[in-house]
């Protein structure tokens, strides 16, 4: 694809689109951000159609604005469903969309509400594209900020290959922008992890400390939780054909979050 070209970016101001949105940029791209700050809803179609105007490929980075499964399926597949059918109408030559590494693997909640938007996606006439990616580095402090209680943060154990938002739109963007990628990549889908695995809980122990944060981190499972047993037994883990791409968290760390001062 032609540097220039159009490449529209759902979830333009989100953890991984707006990485999406300065490659492109970076790279001598034109990228159409799509998010409802900038008067565009995907849900509605508010916007859409205009904004899609000339788009070569979307990348559909958007996450749902509740981890529930009933209101994330509603949320993934209307809009898989919009961005394909505004898609089609404006010519678009593909959608590549991000999803999460063992998502097949749930037997609901988020998870299984990622499922239905990578079938939707794929379902619809734009040739599509499905990128999954493990634990994002920068989750590790909402762990921490979800589980705090007192003087005491517990931490779900779970067995993840951690990895920069940064790195998976690098990948977003190379999987949007080359012709040579063929569409309609189904199963088993293209994984992109962190170059080696890591503990949820030593990496949030690592971030406290990094911060200065005096919280005690400790581990919690729950064995009835089937979501905790596929965490804990490394059902979360890349499989043997992931592209693995750094930084560590420890180097992510180093890089993005200002050491607390010691004085």
């Amino acid at each position: 694809m032609q540097t220039g070209s159009k490449i529209a970016v759902v979830g333009a101001t989100g953890r991984v689109g707006h990485h999406a949105v300065e490659l492109l940029r970076a790279r001598g791209y034109d990228p159409v951000p799509i998010s409802r700050s900038q008067g565009v809803d995907v849900i509605t179609g508010e916007g859409l159609a205009q904004a899609l105007e000339g788009v070569e490929s979307i990348i559909d980075a958007a996450t749902g604005p509740s981890p529930e499964e009933a209101a994330a399926t509603e949320f993934f597949a209307t809009a898989a469903r919009n961005l394909q059918a505004a898609g089609d109408r404006a010519g678009v030559r593909r959608i590549v969309v991000v999803s999460i590494i063992g998502t097949d693997r749930f037997q609901g909640g988020y998870g299984a509400a990622k499922v239905v938007h990578e079938r939707a996606t794929l379902a619809g006439p734009v040739p599509a594209l499905v990128l999954r990616a493990s634990q994002f580095h920068e989750f590790v402090p909402q762990f921490l900020d979800w589980g705090a209680q007192g003087d005491v943060a517990y931490v779900p154990r779970m067995r993840t290959q951690l990895v920069a938002a940064r790195t998976v739109a690098e990948e977003l963007v190379d999987l949007a922008t080359d012709p040579a990628v063929a569409p309609h990549l189904g199963p088993p889908f293209p994984e992109i992890a962190g170059p080696r695995e890591e503990s949820l809980v030593e990496a949030a122990q690592l971030f406290a400390s990094r911060r200065g944060d005096p919280v005690r981190v400790e581990g919690v499972s729950d064995p009835a939780d089937p979501v905790t047993s596929l965490a804990e037994s490394g059902g979360l883990l890349p499989g043997p054909d992931a592209k693995l791409a750094g930084p560590t968290f420890e180097e992510w760390l180093e890089i993005s979050v200002p050491a607390a001062s010691r004085s």
